[in-house]
């Protein structure tokens, strides 16, 4: 009968981290070229992954590129630690590359995710991988997309701007949710993920590194540390996130965080924290003065974190 140690030895038909050492090295000076231009699109050669397209292969290959043996990593799929998605390429993120994994958000070095920002600030240490399914912030209105990286090259984004005028004429405000296009470092305009409007100002003069990536489109895109990042927005119709105000979390009774909402019999609706990691720290805490939270990007009365940012 094999032995545990002899089951947990490195498969040799495996590369570490699973990514071949050409795709790594491309992969990782492809990196090095975005956070070199921020926002900017640097193609690179995606590679095939046991994981379909459009479930995070982009995220992945950023994250086997950068992965090594004495990183954390955290996946989050939602907010949710504990999804699918999130469950299956952690575990495959551990079995390739032998990295420790966990739930809390200020132990990980690398935190892959899908549609959400953690609750907690991120710290210099941390670098926050982001699933991307459209890293095209101009496919909505531009469908040519040879013309769209036109337009990207002499920064002519009237379109985009037409169209959040023409939201606001017809709706009296602008109706995207989430990919809310902003504004990098002052010159090219990236779409920030499918992370809601929340999330979008964590993003501005952030300690960590934001990388992005899309795999089925082969775009990777990067937030250096203290960036500027800033939607696109009128002078007299500011940027707004979404208006959460009298909303409680079931759970641990926190306010002015970002929130499910899960409809009830009769009409009614219960609210939780998206964050599930951040949660169980809140209960936790509730019970021992052992455990310890991070401060959130925005306060108990629903305060940015950067005086001036959101108006």
């Amino acid at each position: 009968m094999p032995t545990i140690a002899e089951l947990a030895a490195p498969n040799p038909g495996y590369s570490y981290a699973f990514l071949d050492e050409y795709a790594k090295r491309e992969l990782r000076r492809r990196i090095l070229k975005a956070i070199a231009i921020p926002g900017y699109q640097v193609p690179y050669a995606s590679r095939e992954l046991p994981i379909a397209r459009g479930w995070g292969t982009g995220g992945l290959q950023v994250t086997l590129a950068l992965v090594g043996p004495d990183d954390v990593v955290k996946v989050i799929d939602q907010g949710a630690d504990d999804s699918v998605n999130a469950a299956n390429l952690r575990r495959f993120i551990a079995r390739m590359a032998g990295a420790a994994t966990t739930t809390d958000a200020l132990k990980a070095t690398i935190l892959q995710s899908r549609h959400r920002i953690p609750e907690e600030c991120l710290q210099e240490y941390q670098t926050l991988v982001l699933q991307v399914p459209d890293p095209e912030p101009l496919r909505s209105v531009e469908h040519d997309i040879s013309k769209a990286r036109l337009l990207h090259a002499e920064a002519d984004y009237g379109l985009l701007w037409l169209r959040l005028y023409e939201q606001l004429v017809r709706y009296r405000r602008v109706t995207l949710g989430a990919s809310y296009p902003c504004l990098v470092n002052g010159r090219y305009v990236m779409s920030p993920s499918p992370i809601p409007r929340w999330d979008l100002p964590k993003l501005h003069r952030a300690a960590y590194l934001t990388l992005l990536s899309a795999g089925r489109e082969k775009r990777v895109y990067a937030v250096p540390p203290y960036t500027d990042v800033r939607p696109l927005e009128f002078a007299d119709v500011p940027f707004r996130v979404e208006d959460q105000r009298g909303w409680t979390c079931r759970h641990t009774g926190l306010q002015n965080k970002f929130m499910s909402e899960l409809p009830q019999p009769g009409g009614s609706a219960l609210y939780e924290i998206s964050d599930t990691g951040f949660v169980e720290k809140v209960i936790a805490r509730s019970k021992t003065s052992e455990v310890s939270v991070g401060v959130t990007y925005y306060d108990d009365a629903g305060r940015f974190y950067i005086d001036g940012y959101l108006q």
